[in-house]
């Protein structure tokens, strides 16, 4: 986990371990945050209504922390199982696809076409670009997504199933954007936000935990 060679923050490079789990194959999209909505769970975020935004492959943004936290406590309730957001560990581990220290989900470039060109006025639809190793859409792409951890620096934590401090003032995320000019991010790279905020380029994905889970090493 980390990197020796990136931004301040992704040092010290360092093995950790983490439990095996499910991750979702892409970001939640909003046909799937729908019924969450429809529910009552949960306002309807910014953006719902702005036409760049509605449709219903696109990543769902503009929610916050609480209410992405909340929807996997949703879907416990209404699909069984455990879900809640990613680590900042599990998210890594997934992002890198099997490749230990790959500069992107595929190695060492993202794949032709794999990040749309030009000016956009909203993210493009989620799942249509390749699949990393372990069988992952858009990872790093597309928007910044929600981990479970505070953010902070990796110093003093935990080898073992690592979750951040104990308490911050920003939740850490993970992902790139289809804002900015560099669309992608390496699966080392961190960002980080109030939870409470909202942003046009933040969304999340969800972890279904495993019982009786093994480990890996990463």
């Amino acid at each position: 986990m980390g990197s020796a060679t990136g931004r301040p923050d992704e040092s010290p490079s360092h093995p950790v371990t983490v439990r095996t789990f499910r991750l979702g194959r892409t970001p939640v999209t909003r046909g799937q945050y729908a019924p969450f909505v429809e529910a009552g769970a949960a306002p309807e975020p910014p953006w719902w209504q702005d036409p760049a935004f509605e449709a219903p492959d696109q990543p769902v943004v503009g929610v916050t922390w609480f209410e992405a936290a909340t929807y996997a406590r949703w879907l416990t309730s209404t699909c069984g199982g455990a879900w809640r957001l990613p680590t900042e560990a599990e998210w890594e581990r997934a992002a890198g696809g099997g490749r230990a220290g790959a500069a992107t989900a595929w190695g060492r470039e993202p794949p032709q076409g794999e990040v749309p060109q030009g000016p956009l006025d909203g993210p493009w639809p989620a799942g249509r670009g390749r699949p990393n190793g372990y069988g992952l859409l858009d990872m790093g792409t597309i928007v910044h997504e929600w981990c479970l951890d505070w953010y902070g620096p990796y110093a003093d934590a935990p080898a073992v199933d690592p979750r951040g401090p104990c308490e911050g003032t920003r939740r850490a995320s993970r992902g790139g954007s289809w804002r900015h000019h560099v669309r992608w991010s390496p699966p080392s790279a961190r960002s980080s936000l109030p939870p409470a905020l909202r942003y046009a380029d933040y969304g999340f994905r969800v972890v279904e935990e495993v019982a009786s889970a093994s480990s890996r090493t990463t």
